[in-house]
């Protein structure tokens, strides 16, 4: 069997966007697989969707002891690291992989106290001990490779998009702008407040996600005349998207910018700080903008100049909507499944 580890599968209340892209990856291989993960409420041990066997163990650190016994019956095992601590199937399994969301070196101060931050750090550093990775963009390439872990065993995929999901539809009347994430340190949230508070023309704000700082930010919202939603569904969110003049990305470090991804789908251009991922992503003027960490100055002048002319956003828009076909799930599954038959032969 090809086993696929991952903390959490596509029905966990806090499922993100880890979860999503194993999900369409997945369902697009012809053959059938295995996902391990974490036991959800109100759902059974054992389950199928499409050609996915869901196998529910354990929680968040007891998963780690069930992994080794399912990852040594395996005859592929791919370790998903999205929380920094791999599921080292290497030692138990010499066809394992680690598929890396993004490396949490410089993220971890910003969620975990100083002693649990170093420790985690130390097991995301044994991701070398794999002899073959993928990395979801050339930027947690370079990361991977600070780690010390040779160049040639990391192949790059990038993610895909589902553009029969992800269009262009009808854009607001009043120019909107929207964010979406989870409500994290490393995201940044509070500092749409600041950019807000410094934007001059007239623009709606528009805020989706849950998390640790969901009632701080609720609060500010408030004050600040900012519509804050919560968690939303899909099919809400993709509406926002469609239906924004701009999305705007405030994380610290992303491995990579899904949600840019897909607001560009949407015929939406994107504003994000030049660090991590996100310049791999935003290529500025075609599809975005980009600037500098926290220039809270610049991202509001830029929002003014998108929302003060409708025919820049317009254009914006489409040459957005045109990046985007780079980017398709169907190609991204062909990849992945080609490049580990070839890796555990």
């Amino acid at each position: 069997m090809w086993l696929f580890i991952n903390h959490r599968d596509i029905y966990h209340p806090k499922a993100g966007g880890a979860e999503q892209v194993l999900y369409e990856i997945l369902k697009r291989f012809p053959i059938n697989t295995y996902w391990l993960s974490e036991k959800v409420k109100g759902k059974p041990s054992y389950e199928q969707l499409d050609n996915i066997k869901f196998i529910r163990k354990g929680g968040k650190v007891s998963l780690h002891l069930y992994s080794p016994l399912y990852a040594k019956k395996a005859e592929v095992v791919v370790d998903s690291v999205a929380h920094a601590v791999p599921f080292f199937s290497y030692l138990v399994n010499k066809n394992a992989i680690a598929l890396v969301h993004h490396v949490h070196q410089q993220v971890v101060k910003y969620e975990l106290n100083p002693i649990l931050a170093e420790l985690v750090k130390t097991a995301e550093k044994r991701l070398k001990s794999y002899k073959h990775l993928i990395s979801v963009s050339n930027t947690t390439k370079q990361d991977l490779i600070k780690l010390g872990i040779e160049s040639e065993k990391i192949q790059v995929i990038y993610n895909g998009i589902d553009h029969e999901k992800f269009y262009p539809g009808v854009k607001s009347d009043v120019p909107m702008i929207f964010w979406i994430g989870r409500m994290m340190k490393y995201k940044n949230p509070l500092d749409i407040i600041e950019i807000k508070r410094k934007t001059k023309s007239k623009v709606k704000f528009v805020v989706a996600g849950t998390g640790e700082l969901s009632e701080e930010f609720k609060i500010l919202a408030n004050k600040e005349g900012i519509k804050y939603l919560g968690r939303i569904s899909e099919k809400e969110k993709v509406k926002l998207l469609q239906s924004s003049w701009m999305i705007l990305s405030t994380s610290f470090i992303e491995g990579w910018g899904m949600t840019i991804v897909e607001a560009n789908a949407c015929g939406t251009p994107a504003l994000g700080y030049n660090t991590g991922s996100i310049p791999e992503v935003i290529k500025p003027e075609k599809n975005g903008f980009l600037v500098n960490y926290k220039d809270f100055e610049m991202a509001a002048k830029i929002i003014d100049y998108i929302s003060e002319d409708e025919n820049i956003m317009k254009e914006l828009s489409n040459s957005s909507y045109i990046s985007s076909l780079q980017y398709d799930w169907n190609k991204t599954s062909k990849q992945y499944f080609d490049y580990i038959v070839s890796a555990v032969k």
